[in-house]
């Protein structure tokens, strides 16, 4: 007799979603890994010798031995590697090389200061891109439409070094006194408490992220515009208003809400160049100061950190694309 064979039915899109999740996130443990490994192979790698760098160039062998021991640079680098980081996994960082003080907690209020710019710098620069690039996309092929897609390519294509140069010239010195071109914030104090001094920087990464979101926001709204549920809207008789609320504001933010991760990404990486620029106090500022000082428990921490941002913030663009997320 004949057995009929089944097939097994195929699994739901939640289920299938949920393993290119688990995979995704599996694929970014084992980059991280490799990353951490790469962080910690350039850092051994920077000329110079740490041992001579904490104790001065008076120092005698015998002291640059002892410190190199008791420091474990005498031993082989995969074990230095492999101390570290069960000492990373256990969230501890090390301690610094310069004050003898543990990582994360030289590292804590540095982190506070550069959240608080990159939400902030967000914050501003979310609706400010919404409104943009809804503007420009009604007012499509006309002056402010196209001033605006040729000031966003000038900027994009310009460094927010640069960026934040000029702002230094035209608001911070002699052009226009106004703000301070230095972000001196007392340690110990939130950000919040001296606004005068987020200003520019705050400005320097919203001037930047609106000219990239803002055009994204701008084809975003023409596709929607031009669809075929906003002619049905419109052959029954509705005003404009009312279909940029109902039909084509929410159908717009679906690949806009993913870019805005994005740029949240790209933030993050842009807020090392500001803070060096602007003297901020923030991990940027502290990474600068780290290489400077030859301090590569700092320097390790900080890059991995901001590798896994990073990696944490594409992840959420691609669940957000509402698509299979990619492995990074």
């Amino acid at each position: 007799m004949a057995v009929e064979l089944l097939a097994a039915p195929a699994p739901s899109r939640s289920t299938r979603r949920a393993r290119a999740v688990a995979l995704a996130v599996a694929q970014g443990v084992g980059t991280l890994l490799v990353v951490s490994l790469l962080i910690f192979l350039v850092t051994q790698a920077m000329p110079g010798d740490v041992a001579r760098v904490v104790l001065g160039t008076r120092a005698t062998p015998e002291t640059l031995a002892t410190l190199r021991e008791q420091l474990g640079l005498d031993r082989p680098i995969w074990e230095q590697y492999g101390t570290w980081l069960w000492g990373v996994l256990r969230g501890d960082f090390g301690t610094s090389l310069v004050n003898g003080m543990p990582v994360s907690e030289l590292l804590a209020g540095r982190i506070r200061n550069s959240l608080t710019l990159s939400v902030v710098a967000m914050l501003i620069m979310l609706p400010i891109s919404l409104l943009v690039g809804i503007v420009a996309a009604q007012r499509r092929d006309r002056a402010f439409d196209q001033g605006f897609l040729g000031t966003s390519i000038v900027v994009n294509a310009t460094p927010e070094f640069v960026t934040g140069t000029v702002l230094i010239a035209l608001l911070g010195t002699t052009v226009f006194h106004l703000l301070p071109p230095v972000s001196f914030i007392p340690p110990g104090d939130s950000p919040l408490a001296h606004p005068e001094a987020m200003v520019l920087p705050v400005l320097t990464l919203v001037v930047s992220g609106v000219m990239y979101l803002g055009r994204l926001v701008r084809i975003a709204f023409i596709d929607a515009m031009s669809s075929e549920y906003v002619q049905t809207a419109r052959l029954k008789g509705l005003g404009t208003p009312r279909i940029l609320a109902r039909h084509a504001l929410p159908n717009a933010l679906g690949p806009v809400i993913p870019a805005a991760s994005l740029v949240a990404a790209y933030t993050v990486g842009g807020v090392v160049v500001v803070e060096y620029l602007f003297a901020f106090p923030g991990i940027g500022a502290a990474l600068v100061e780290a290489v400077n000082n030859r301090d590569l428990p700092v320097i390790q921490a900080i890059v991995l950190l901001i590798a896994a941002t990073y990696y944490v913030l594409n992840l959420v663009a691609d669940l957000l694309a509402g698509g299979e997320p990619q492995g990074r």
